[in-house]
């Protein structure tokens, strides 16, 4: 066994009376150094995150506005579109170059049938959503939506959404007169404006009334906010569309259906002899 010699050399350390000094070793002062390097290096990293993630996020949702938007945007079938109308260059939302009869070459027809789309849209989405919601309901005792309305006749009259606290209706003649006026109102106030709309835009109005939470305020949100609703809605259209045939051809609502589709998907479809033949005479 042996002892190392000492790296310092003799008589370096001095004891006073008074006093102790210490020096430290360089390989120990640069070891005390690192935490705190460390935390210099880790808070420059939060801040420059905090500083890029908002443009980042900007950049992604800029991408994904002109994805559908301009010449460049998305075609209703693919690399395999071809030419599309010259009327339709991608400046509305939803615009995926099809117009194969023409109707909107002439450009006031065209604005009438766009927004003739967005509204039917909107209540579509609200439509949609109101089938099903009494069919899931057990406090409604999951009454089909075509059903639904003829509850007001019922001696209890109708409880929206099961509560009576909520909406107690008893006179159809009430609730048809109060759709008309507030729907009517409701009309008038978007197409021919008022206080709280004036020089906004009919279809878009935004603003602190229309939009308080400014969920648009920025461009390229908004623009693909735009997109998203459109497609939504005519999803929304056709799932409506759907729950009628549905009605007509099975005489049950669309909760009822997919239940039964789940339950036996061969045997249970649009498709299937049981519903292709529902309209053949004799049956």
């Amino acid at each position: 066994c042996y002892e190392l010699p000492s790296k310092d050399p003799p008589h370096t350390h001095h004891t006073t009376p008074h006093h102790t000094t210490t020096h430290l070793h360089p390989t120990m002062a640069a070891i005390a150094r690192i935490p705190v390097a460390v935390k210099a290096v880790f808070g420059q990293v939060s801040e420059l995150k905090a500083q890029t993630a908002k443009p980042v996020a900007k950049i992604n949702t800029t991408v994904q506005a002109v994805e559908w938007y301009g010449p460049d945007r998305a075609k209703w079938l693919g690399p395999l579109t071809g030419e599309v109308p010259s009327y339709l260059t991608g400046e509305f939302p939803g615009d995926y170059g099809w117009d194969t009869a023409g109707l909107s070459a002439d450009p006031e027809t065209f604005k009438a049938y766009r927004e003739t789309e967005l509204i039917h849209a909107r209540w579509a989405m609200l439509g949609a959503l109101g089938c099903v919601t009494p069919e899931i309901l057990d406090a409604t005792n999951n009454v089909p939506w075509f059903k639904a309305g003829a509850l007001i006749f019922s001696e209890g009259g109708l409880d929206y959404l099961g509560n009576s606290s909520l909406i107690h209706a008893q006179s159809i003649l009430a609730v048809l007169g109060f759709q008309v006026v507030l729907m009517g109102l409701i009309e008038a106030y978007r197409v021919s404006g008022g206080p709280a709309g004036e020089g906004l835009d009919p279809l878009y109005p935004g603003g602190d009334y229309f939009d308080p939470l400014g969920l648009a305020d920025d461009p390229d949100t908004f623009a693909e906010l735009k997109v998203k609703e459109i497609k939504n809605g005519r999803l929304a259209m056709f799932a409506m569309f759907g729950f009628y045939v549905q009605a007509i051809v099975t005489g049950e609502g669309p909760v009822a259906n997919w239940k039964a589709h789940i339950a036996d998907p061969e045997g249970v479809n649009g498709f299937t002899e049981v519903f292709a033949t529902r309209f053949v005479p004799g049956n």
